[in-house]
Protein backbone atom coordinates (compact mmCIF):
# COMPACT_ATOMS: atom_id res chain seq x y z
CA UNK A 1 0.00 0.00 0.00
CA UNK A 2 1.34 3.40 -1.31
CA UNK A 3 -0.25 6.83 0.57
CA UNK A 4 -0.76 9.49 -1.87
CA UNK A 5 2.50 11.42 -1.00
CA UNK A 6 4.31 8.56 -1.93
CA UNK A 7 5.03 6.80 1.17
CA UNK A 8 4.91 3.40 1.81
CA UNK A 9 1.85 2.08 4.51
CA UNK A 10 2.65 -1.78 4.39
CA UNK A 11 0.65 -4.77 3.66
CA UNK A 12 -3.16 -4.40 4.54
CA UNK A 13 -6.29 -6.18 3.78
CA UNK A 14 -8.47 -4.53 1.59
CA UNK A 15 -11.17 -3.52 3.29
CA UNK A 16 -8.99 -1.80 5.48
CA UNK A 17 -7.24 -0.05 2.98
CA UNK A 18 -10.79 0.81 1.10
CA UNK A 19 -12.08 2.38 5.12
CA UNK A 20 -8.77 4.78 4.70
CA UNK A 21 -9.07 5.51 1.56
CA UNK A 22 -12.55 6.55 1.96
CA UNK A 23 -11.43 8.50 5.37
CA UNK A 24 -9.34 10.79 3.01
CA UNK A 25 -11.45 11.62 0.10
CA UNK A 26 -9.22 9.07 -2.27
CA UNK A 27 -9.43 6.43 -4.46
CA UNK A 28 -7.90 3.08 -4.35
CA UNK A 29 -5.99 2.22 -7.46
CA UNK A 30 -4.49 -0.75 -7.97
CA UNK A 31 -0.91 -0.15 -9.52
CA UNK A 32 0.94 -3.45 -9.84
CA UNK A 33 -1.86 -6.54 -10.07
CA UNK A 34 0.71 -8.89 -11.36
CA UNK A 35 3.30 -8.59 -8.14
CA UNK A 36 2.75 -10.39 -4.66
CA UNK A 37 1.15 -8.94 -3.03
CA UNK A 38 -0.62 -6.55 -5.41
CA UNK A 39 0.67 -3.16 -4.74
CA UNK A 40 -2.22 -0.18 -4.46
CA UNK A 41 -1.73 3.33 -4.37
CA UNK A 42 -4.51 6.28 -2.45
CA UNK A 43 -4.99 8.90 -4.89
CA UNK A 44 -7.89 11.27 -6.31
CA UNK A 45 -8.04 8.95 -9.49
CA UNK A 46 -9.95 11.32 -11.41
CA UNK A 47 -7.42 14.41 -11.07
CA UNK A 48 -5.16 12.06 -12.01
CA UNK A 49 -6.39 11.16 -15.68
CA UNK A 50 -7.07 14.88 -16.06
CA UNK A 51 -3.09 15.34 -15.79
CA UNK A 52 -2.34 12.57 -17.67
CA UNK A 53 -5.05 14.06 -20.85
CA UNK A 54 -3.31 17.32 -20.01
CA UNK A 55 0.43 15.75 -20.90
CA UNK A 56 -0.34 14.07 -23.74
CA UNK A 57 -2.50 17.02 -25.49
CA UNK A 58 0.31 19.20 -24.80
CA UNK A 59 2.39 16.21 -26.30
CA UNK A 60 0.15 16.38 -29.67
CA UNK A 61 0.71 20.31 -29.31
CA UNK A 62 4.57 20.18 -29.99
CA UNK A 63 4.10 17.54 -32.39
CA UNK A 64 4.54 18.28 -36.72
CA UNK A 65 2.16 17.11 -39.22
CA UNK A 66 3.65 17.07 -42.02
CA UNK A 67 1.70 16.21 -45.11
CA UNK A 68 2.78 15.08 -49.18
CA UNK A 69 0.80 17.23 -51.63
CA UNK A 70 1.03 15.89 -54.98
CA UNK A 71 1.50 18.18 -58.46
CA UNK A 72 1.28 15.86 -61.73
CA UNK A 73 2.04 16.75 -65.24
CA UNK A 74 2.50 15.25 -68.48
CA UNK A 75 5.11 14.32 -70.86
CA UNK A 76 3.04 17.27 -72.80
CA UNK A 77 3.14 19.34 -70.49
CA UNK A 78 3.66 23.46 -72.03
CA UNK A 79 5.78 25.46 -70.86
CA UNK A 80 3.36 27.86 -69.28
CA UNK A 81 1.50 25.28 -67.44
CA UNK A 82 5.09 24.17 -65.79
CA UNK A 83 5.50 27.67 -64.89
CA UNK A 84 1.97 28.00 -63.39
CA UNK A 85 2.06 24.72 -60.93
CA UNK A 86 5.83 25.19 -59.82
CA UNK A 87 3.94 28.81 -58.40
CA UNK A 88 1.79 25.94 -56.49
CA UNK A 89 4.79 23.65 -55.87
CA UNK A 90 6.47 26.61 -54.13
CA UNK A 91 3.45 27.42 -51.84
CA UNK A 92 3.60 24.15 -50.62
CA UNK A 93 7.24 24.17 -49.96
CA UNK A 94 7.13 27.18 -48.24
CA UNK A 95 4.23 26.01 -45.81
CA UNK A 96 6.96 23.31 -45.06
CA UNK A 97 4.82 20.29 -46.68
CA UNK A 98 6.68 17.97 -49.21
CA UNK A 99 5.57 17.50 -52.39
CA UNK A 100 5.59 14.76 -54.86
CA UNK A 101 6.14 15.79 -58.01
CA UNK A 102 4.83 12.92 -60.68
CA UNK A 103 4.89 12.63 -64.49
CA UNK A 104 1.90 10.54 -65.48
CA UNK A 105 2.26 8.53 -69.24
CA UNK A 106 -0.63 7.42 -71.15
CA UNK A 107 -0.88 5.17 -73.83
CA UNK A 108 2.26 5.07 -75.91
CA UNK A 109 3.65 7.91 -74.04
CA UNK A 110 5.90 5.15 -71.70
CA UNK A 111 8.30 4.69 -74.22
CA UNK A 112 9.54 8.59 -74.13
CA UNK A 113 10.31 8.11 -70.49
CA UNK A 114 13.27 10.75 -71.09
CA UNK A 115 10.16 13.53 -71.47
CA UNK A 116 9.45 12.58 -68.06
CA UNK A 117 12.97 12.80 -66.24
CA UNK A 118 13.52 15.99 -68.14
CA UNK A 119 10.69 17.74 -66.51
CA UNK A 120 11.31 16.45 -63.15
CA UNK A 121 14.53 18.11 -63.53
CA UNK A 122 13.48 21.62 -64.95
CA UNK A 123 11.12 21.18 -61.63
CA UNK A 124 14.05 20.16 -59.27
CA UNK A 125 16.37 23.34 -60.99
CA UNK A 126 13.87 25.67 -60.33
CA UNK A 127 13.03 24.98 -56.99
CA UNK A 128 16.53 24.51 -55.94
CA UNK A 129 17.25 27.06 -53.52
CA UNK A 130 13.59 25.92 -51.92
CA UNK A 131 14.00 22.32 -51.65
CA UNK A 132 16.24 18.92 -51.91
CA UNK A 133 15.12 16.12 -54.17
CA UNK A 134 15.06 13.07 -51.75
CA UNK A 135 16.31 10.16 -53.38
CA UNK A 136 16.01 9.62 -57.40
CA UNK A 137 13.26 9.54 -60.10
CA UNK A 138 11.17 6.05 -59.55
CA UNK A 139 8.91 4.50 -62.37
CA UNK A 140 5.88 3.17 -60.61
CA UNK A 141 3.45 1.80 -62.88
CA UNK A 142 2.46 4.60 -65.47
CA UNK A 143 3.93 7.19 -63.68
CA UNK A 144 7.65 9.11 -62.71
CA UNK A 145 7.33 10.40 -59.44
CA UNK A 146 10.15 11.96 -56.94
CA UNK A 147 9.53 13.46 -53.73
CA UNK A 148 10.97 17.29 -52.85
CA UNK A 149 11.10 18.11 -49.18
CA UNK A 150 11.66 21.58 -47.95
CA UNK A 151 15.70 22.83 -46.77
CA UNK A 152 14.40 24.15 -43.49
CA UNK A 153 12.64 21.29 -42.95
CA UNK A 154 14.90 18.63 -44.42
CA UNK A 155 16.24 15.87 -41.86
CA UNK A 156 16.95 13.68 -44.50
CA UNK A 157 19.34 13.68 -46.55
CA UNK A 158 18.89 13.36 -49.71
CA UNK A 159 20.87 11.54 -52.55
Amino acid sequence: MIDSDGGQLGVMEVRQALQLAAEKGLDLVEVSPTSAPPVCRLMDYGRYKFQQEKKEAESRKHQATVSIKEIKFRPGTGQHDLEFKLRHVKRFLEEGDRVKVTVMFRGREIVHQERGHEIISRVAQNLAELALVEGTARLEGRHLSVIMVPKKHAGVVAT
